[in-house]
């Protein structure tokens, strides 16, 4: 159990969850005080969780005992977590068991090779817990850069991006920080999962120090996941590139399939089908 993960996420959850969007039907306990700030008050978590002021308290000043399930799950609800959040909250408190290895799995199931030599013409590659590219077809190659050139430290989507950040790829118009936010989730998850991966904290600092808005979602505990992305791409011969990078969890496995698509009779998707 990490204390101070515990308090500090629930902290940040209850400061970002309004009075307004609590239901009519939970009624906050009345108070005298003026409110300070637009989030709620820790007596009214409390209240929302039925479980004592003090009690909450002493969570977010991670001076209390391990919750058990019952508090965690009345918790989860009083702060309208989503189902990603859950899991998050009850593995930083301590009742997910983190993975037995010590790093992101290296493995990659052999049908999760198949499925990826499947997709025709459709850029995509296998990634890691770390978000190490463990596998690719010959299109992401072609799209991206050819991977089999780069180190296997050099072969990380966080170290990537940094490369080729203004020179390659950038957010679309509006999204431009969707990607940091979706590295970040992915990053924070498997931070709990291996706590004693050095190279994983070693990468988040790495990419906190050149990114932004990846530092903002890493102290927010933004964990919610980010399943598409859209992102312009310069390609050296296909030109201006308007693409959604797809991520999606292979179950079991700890690993992720990462697919790029344009929308249907798009020139960027017209310039897909050469790759």
């Amino acid at each position: 159990m990490s204390s101070q993960e515990l308090a500090d996420f629930l902290r940040r959850r209850r400061e970002n969850l309004r009075p307004e969007d609590v239901p009519a039907e939970a009624a906050l306990p009345p108070s005298r005080r003026a409110r300070r700030t637009p989030g709620l008050r820790r007596e009214e978590v409390a209240a929302l969780a039925q479980v004592s002021v003090s009690y909450y308290e002493r969570l977010e000043r991670a001076r209390a005992p391990r919750p058990s399930p019952q508090v965690l799950s009345a918790l989860a609800t009083a702060l309208q977590l989503t189902e990603a959040e859950r899991d998050h909250l009850a593995r930083v408190a301590g009742q997910v068991l983190p993975a037995e290895n010590e790093g992101a799995p290296e493995h990659v199931p052999e049908d999760a090779r198949q499925l990826l030599g499947r997709l025709d013409g459709v850029p995509a590659y296998i990634v890691n817990d770390r978000q190490d590219i463990v596998a690719w077809n010959a299109a992401a190659a072609a799209l991206i850069t050819d991977f089999s050139r780069l180190t296997p430290d050099e072969r990380n989507l966080t170290r990537i991006s940094t490369r080729f950040r203004d020179t390659l790829c950038t957010g679309a118009p509006g999204s431009e920080s969707d990607f940091s936010q979706q590295v970040a989730a992915q990053l924070r998850a498997a931070s709990v999962r291996y706590p004693t991966d050095n190279v994983l904290a070693e990468l988040v600092n790495e990419f906190a120090t050149h990114d932004p808005d990846f530092a903002s979602s890493w102290r927010n505990h933004a964990v919610r996941p980010v399943p598409s992305v859209r992102k312009n791409l310069r390609h050296p011969v296909l030109g201006e590139l308007e693409i959604d990078r797809h991520t999606l969890g292979l179950p079991g496995s700890g690993f992720s399939l990462v697919m790029y698509t344009a929308e249907a009779g798009s020139p960027s998707a017209a310039a897909l089908k050469s790759l």
